[in-house]
């Protein structure tokens, strides 16, 4: 009995963290939905659109640091849930302060997102934008929740006290096929601060990622890292697997990692290596002094 009153109290708490959400959603008239086709954003574009039909317009912001796995999730999700969804160009990628990948980079990328979408709310008269910060995120190193307040962004997940656990719930109860879905990030994140961020490299990351999902790996990141400038010329960067942890063995296994050798080589990393640490979360912030966002 002890059990059951346990789980359904819990279950009710639950229930009521999602009405807190729906209220607040549906306190709005309209929205825009900043729409990357991960498990958050993605639960978001889905009650948005449960609670405002058309009025939920959901944006996917495209630019070379955006994955093309995330790409299809957002297409299919807008396809099977029928979201009001589109695409928009942003521009990160041409200034020079996010390329330059300070420690604050995420800023840098968030305003350029806000600064698209405050235009397009203008434009169409749309009153509030919102985004899919969960209440784990509060913990994290978030640069772009600066900009988000600089732009009045709001984030109803965050606000209904949301945790990532309980929207994957959530994203299970819709039927939502993200609710399950490693977390994700930009492919900038994937190098290091300080190290300038480009398009080429951006596409070689996506490729070599790629690579690992086509061989398996659920859990998987491919951390850039420029050679020394005496061996620049030569190009010979270095590639740092990190991967999910019950899913190291099979990567050392023999045949498993000539193969992920021999692909990623063919796509100009000079040298392999795989984190026995795993994949965690926010490596690169790793032994780097940062300040809340």
């Amino acid at each position: 009995m002890k059990k059951k009153s346990t789980k359904k109290r819990t279950r009710n708490t639950l229930a009521a963290r999602e009405q807190r959400l729906l209220d607040v959603i549906g306190s709005f008239d309209s929205v825009i939905v900043a729409f990357s086709g991960g498990v958050d954003s993605a639960y978001l574009a889905w009650a948005a659109t449960r609670i405002l039909g058309p009025a939920a317009q959901c944006i996917t912001a495209e630019s070379p640091s955006y994955p093309d796995h995330h790409r299809q999730l957002a297409l299919r999700i807008a396809r099977e849930f029928g979201l009001r969804h589109e695409f928009v160009g942003t521009g990160e990628m041409e200034r020079a302060e996010y390329r330059a990948n300070p420690v604050d980079r995420c800023y840098h990328c968030k305003h350029e997102l806000y600064t698209v979408l405050s235009s397009v709310a203008a434009e169409r008269g749309i009153p509030v934008i919102v985004d899919g910060s969960n209440a784990d995120d509060r913990a994290d190193y978030r640069p772009g929740r600066k900009a988000a307040r600089e732009f009045g962004v709001r984030s109803p997940l965050d606000e209904a006290d949301l945790t990532k656990d309980d929207i994957r719930a959530l994203s299970k109860q819709a039927g939502l096929p993200t609710w399950d879905e490693p977390a994700s990030a930009c492919l900038s994140s994937r190098i290091p601060y300080h190290s300038e961020v480009t398009p080429e490299k951006l596409r070689t990351i996506e490729q070599a990622e790629t690579v690992l999902r086509e061989m398996g790996f659920r859990v998987c990141r491919v951390r850039h890292h420029d050679a020394p400038s005496s061996e620049a010329a030569a190009g010979q960067a270095l590639a740092r697997l990190e991967i999910g942890r019950d899913e190291i063995a099979r990567a050392l296994e023999p045949d498993v990692r000539e193969r992920i050798v021999s692909e990623l080589r063919a796509l100009g990393y000079q040298h392999v290596t795989i984190d026995l640490q795993g994949y965690r979360m926010g490596s690169l912030n790793e032994g780097v002094r940062l300040r809340p966002a």
